[in-house]
Order: structure tokens, then C-alpha cells, then sequence
């Protein structure tokens, strides 16, 4: 293309929106910039006309993480548009994240022009390979070149339309040269009007192939792991087994599901009577050591439904067998007989009784009773930060006899970062109520996300903290051992539980978010039953100092429970 034929800055940002429109982008997230100014006011532009909602924010990490729960609600692509320099590099983390939980987002970022790189020129640095193997594609387009076949081929990327590809981030460099302002003349479309949104999959009949002929009767249990979906609670039923399910499988009730099932894991050990032969896995299995370690174990065989390429593993570096479709699955799985499924049933209602018992004794909310109250009342949507607050659902939460809301997770990597910015985007992209559960540590990590510029959407939001001052996930590892031991003194604490004085109350102020401390299971089961209009904290206080205890008493109730009703049986 000659300089006579280069397209203007605004004229090239207007050509890429349109594409992106064209793909099946309806958010953008926009964080001011200089260099991304054409792209902002034509994003502007299509806002105005009605065909794209805008949400802009300050900080590039937040608006990374704000596009990743939009995509993740909407299951569209979403589009990021950043100016250059550091702020590119401020999307790595939600970057990543999108990567290995295959969530297309589809970064713009601007950049100088090439006459203007190796100059020493302001905010001018390679962008091109920033996000690396975490991108699905990456293209540059120099200042002045047509962006919409480039635009269009990262989202063909970026929904997974490459062949044995799975969906994820994508990344389109955008050059721009002066002028980076629209022409004299140009103003805002007055038609159209603020387009409004929302996703609404309703609800879908799953319906199972019938096997071809008799299946064998084996002890399997089907594991769902994160995003298994609602096809694992239909497999285990359909064949008569043990569904042991993670919060964000979406699949963690009907009458197959076991409750506090990493905890009787052991009880069909090996050793046991009735061991486990075969394992079925939907989804990814990420939240406890059991069940890795039931994953690993060479006596037990392994499946994995995956009938399209996945993000979180390379062929042929896991156990499990890959299969692709659920006839071929169901011969692996076999069925169930009855006294398979009535065991794990009877000792699942066992565990339960025995852990409602020790947390029943206790006066204070607890790390596990908190888990168990918010999975109780949950609705329209929950979000599940990581560390501690996933895993005390995963032991405490009872199934539900059918799913009562939609349950999201960053477990792509599994960071604590951006997660008030991920449920954020998760609430504004549905519209629909929506609760997450974190730690104050996490809490405080992403305290920005709490920010919404003037005028911004403002989310149904309600925040559940659960604070104890500090970490308390790796007194429940080795490291809680090294602790007790003394043998580090102080260290442990400060540089694991990193303690702290935050007074969250007034830093909720500060963003204009309501608050309300709580301190019981009771009142915090009032707190999530109140409707909910906009954005609030619930601080639920803790205290971590006998959490490991507490951990302890539960584990010696529940396996005294199981033991006495499998000896039973």
C-alpha cells in the first residue's frame, strides 16, 4: 500500500471495530491511552449507534480480567483495547488465564508506528511476542494498513475455528500515526442508543446415546472437575454412579452426588473392600491432593471425556485415556450396581452428618461454614475465588438436588489476581444477580476491580470476604508442620499467612461499594438471602490461628462417620 492509499488512524480504527462487530464482539473493554485514541473514538461511535457496549477502565490489569468474565458469561469473544508501552504488558495475567481456560480474548493493542521503534520514542517497545505460546494468534498491522482480514482472522482464531485448536486470546498490534483525533466535522451518530446485551443459554435436555449392548458392572466413579458441565451429573446417573463433584464442574448435584468426597476417598483406597476400579473424569480436576493422588494411582484406570481439543494439557503428558464421544465412554465406565452406588451415597450422608456436627459446635464462622452457607444460598450466579474459599465449598457445600446457579472460576491458572474484575464482568455481562466468595488476601490483590468510573454500568455484585487477616491456605499444607514446629520462628507467618491491619470497611467507603461486617453463619445467611441492588461487601471475620485444628476434628468426625456405616454395610 503506497502513502497515497494509507488509511487514516481513525479510518483504520473504524474499518477494525466494524470487523470486530462482524465477528460476534458486543463488549469492549476500553482503558484510556493516547495511542489507542482511534480506536476509542470509534468504539465510541458504535456505542452511540447502538451495536457495541463499552466499559472503560483505569487500570489495564482490571480491564483484562473485566473482559475475560464477560466472555466467560456471554460466551462470545470480547475485545481489550490498551495503548502502548506497560500497558500492553498489564494483560498478561488475564492473558494467561484466558489461554488455559480456552476464553477468547481478543486484545487490540495499540502501538507507535514503525518509523518510530529502536528511536528511544515514548512508550515504544516490542508488543508483537509479548503474550508468547498464551496467544492462539498474534498479527501486526502497520499504521495506514487495511486491519479487517487481520481482525477477522484472530477471531476466527480466537473461537476456536482453527483446526485442533481450542478457543482462547488473541492478540491484533494496531500502528497508529498522527493525527489520532477525528476530522474536523466528525461527531457522535445520534441514532441508535446504548445497545443492551445479555446472555441467556436457557435451559438444555441432555440427552445420553443409549449404549449398544449390556455394559459390564464395574466400580467407577465419575470425577467432574472445573467446566465438566451438566453432561457429567447425567453420565453418572444414566449409568448408576458415583459423581464426585468440584463447585465449578456445574455439575455438583442430583442423586448421584457425593458430598464431602475427597475426604472418603481413602475408604475405597486399595486397601478397602470395595476399591475403585476406574475413574471418569469431565472437566479439570484441580482443588485437593486425594484426588490427584486418585488420579495417579496405578491400579485405578483413567478416562477423559474430550470430545473437542482442551486448553489445560498437551496430548499424551496425563494418565487418562482421551475419548471423544459418550458411547465410547459408557463402554469404558460401564455401569454401576447398585450396592457401588448406595455405598458411596451412604457414606457421602455420613461424612455430611459428621462435618455438620463439628461446625454446629462451633460459635464463630469458620472458614468451611462460610463455604457451606454461601454454596446453601447461591443463585443466579456464583463466583468462586481461588485458595481457600473454592476448596471450603468443594469439602462443605451439599449438592443441591438440581443446579440453582451458574458457577464460574479463574482455575485456568488458578490465581488469586483479578478476580473482583472477573465477577464484575461475569455480573454485567449476564445482568443477572451474582455472588463471589473470596479471601481478604485476594480481596485486597484486586481491590482496584473495585473501581467503576462515573456513568460506567454498575454491576448486581455482592461480595463475600471472608477475612482473617491474612493467608491461611498454607497452614493447611506442609507448611502449617514447619510452623508448629518452630523451627522458623516467625517466618512461616509473615511469609506465608502475610498478616495485615486492613480496615476493608473504610476502604469500601472509599470506593463507594456498601459494606456490612458479619460475624455467624446466621448472619451471614441473612445477609445473602437480602435482595441486591448494585455493588456490596459482606466481611465475614475469622479467626485462622485453629483452622488446622479444625481440619483435623473434621477429618477424625468423618472417618469415625464412614467407617461405622461401611462396617455396617
Amino acid at each position: 500500500m503506497t502513502s497515497q492509499d494509507s488509511l487514516t488512524s481513525i479510518g483504520a480504527a473504524r474499518i477494525a471495530v466494524t470487523a470486530l462487530l462482524d465477528g460476534g464482539v458486543r463488549h469492549v473493554v476500553v482503558a484510556p491511552g493516547s495511542r489507542s485514541a482511534p480506536m476509542a473514538y470509534a468504539l465510541a461511535e458504535a456505542e452511540a449507534s447502538g451495536r457495541v457496549r463499552l466499559h472503560v477502565r483505569i487500570d489495564e490489569r482490571d480491564a483484562g480480567f473485566t473482559a475475560l468474565g464477560l466472555a466467560l458469561s456471554t460466551e462470545a469473544p470480547v475485545a481489550v483495547v490498551t495503548t502502548s508501552g506497560t500497558a500492553v504488558g498489564n494483560l498478561l495475567p488475564a492473558v494467561m488465564e484466558a489461554n488455559h481456560s480456552a476464553v477468547p480474548v481478543v486484545v487490540i493493542s495499540a502501538d507507535r508506528p514503525e518509523e518510530l521503534h529502536g528511536t528511544g520514542a515514548n512508550q515504544t517497545t516490542t508488543q508483537l511476542d509479548l503474550f508468547g505460546d498464551h496467544v492462539r494468534f498474534a498479527v501486526d498491522v502497520p499504521a495506514g494498513d487495511h486491519p479487517q482480514k487481520a481482525v477477522a482472522t484472530a477471531l476466527y482464531a480466537a473461537t476456536g475455528a482453527l483446526e485442533d485448536t481450542p478457543p482462547g486470546p488473541v492478540q491484533v498490534n494496531l500502528a497508529f500515526r498522527d493525527p489520532l483525533v477525528p476530522a474536523d466535522g466528525d461527531a457522535l451518530p445520534t441514532a441508535g442508543g446504548h445497545g443492551v446485551f445479555h446472555y441467556d443459554a436457557g435451559p438444555q435436555a441432555l440427552v445420553l446415546p443409549e449404549a449398544s449392548r449390556e455394559l459390564a458392572e464395574r466400580r467407577t466413579v465419575v470425577l467432574a472437575g472445573h467446566d465438566a458441565g451438566p453432561v457429567a451429573e447425567a453420565f453418572a446417573r444414566a449409568h448408576g454412579l458415583p459423581l464426585l463433584a468440584e463447585p465449578s464442574s456445574n455439575a455438583r448435584f442430583g442423586p448421584n452426588a457425593v458430598g464431602p468426597y475427597r475426604v472418603l476417598l481413602e475408604h475405597f483406597g486399595p486397601q478397602s473392600a470395595s476399591p475403585i476400579e476406574r475413574v471418569v473424569l469431565f472437566g479439570r480436576a484441580t482443588l485437593s491432593r486425594p484426588v490427584a493422588a486418585l488420579l495417579a494411582r496405578e491400579s485405578v484406570e483413567t478416562a477423559i471425556y474430550q470430545p473437542v481439543p482442551v486448553a489445560w494439557y498437551e496430548a499424551g503428558r496425563r494418565r487418562e485415556v482421551p475419548i471423544e464421544t459418550l458411547l465410547e465412554l459408557a463402554e469404558f465406565a460401564g455401569r454401576g450396581s447398585t450396592e457401588w452406588l448406595d455405598s458411596w451415597l451412604l457414606a457421602g450422608a455420613a461424612a455430611q452428618h459428621g462435618l455438620d456436627g463439628v461446625l454446629a459446635g462451633e460459635t464463630l464462622a469458620s472458614g468451611p461454614s462460610v463455604g457451606a452457607t454461601v454454596w446453601e444460598h447461591s443463585r443466579g450466579q456464583l463466583v468462586l475465588g481461588s485458595s481457600n474459599g473454592i476448596r471450603d465449598v468443594d469439602l462443605a457445600g451439599q449438592p443441591h438436588t438440581e443446579p440453582v446457579a451458574s458457577v464460574y472460576a479463574n482455575r485456568g491458572l488458578a490465581g488469586i489476581d483479578g478476580t473482583i474484575a472477573t465477577a464484575t464482568g461475569i455480573a454485567l455481562g449476564s445482568g443477572r444477580e451474582t455472588t463471589v466468595l473470596l479471601g481478604d488476601v485476594t480481596f485486597l490483590h484486586d481491590a482496584g476491580g473495585l473501581l467503576l468510573g462515573h456513568g460506567e454500568p454498575v454491576p448486581d455484585l455482592r461480595i463475600v470476604v471472608l477475612n482473617d487477616s491474612g493467608g491461611a491456605i498454607f497452614s493447611l499444607l506442609e507448611h502449617g508442620a514447619v510452623e508448629d514446629s518452630g523451627a522458623y520462628g516467625t517466618a512461616v507467618e509473615r511469609l506465608f499467612g502475610t498478616p495485615h491491619s486492613v480496615d476493608i470497611a473504610a476502604l469500601a467507603a472509599a470506593y463507594g461499594v456498601g459494606h456490612q461486617a458479619v460475624s455467624t453463619t446466621a448472619e451471614l445467611a441473612s445477609a445473602l438471602k437480602a435482595p441486591l441492588k448494585g455493588r456490596t461487601i459482606v466481611e465475614v471475620s475469622v479467626d485462622r490461628t485453629g483452622l488446622r485444628a479444625l481440619h483435623a476434628r473434621i477429618k477424625e468426625a468423618i472417618s469415625a462417620a464412614v467407617g461405622q456405616v461401611l462396617t455396617a454395610g
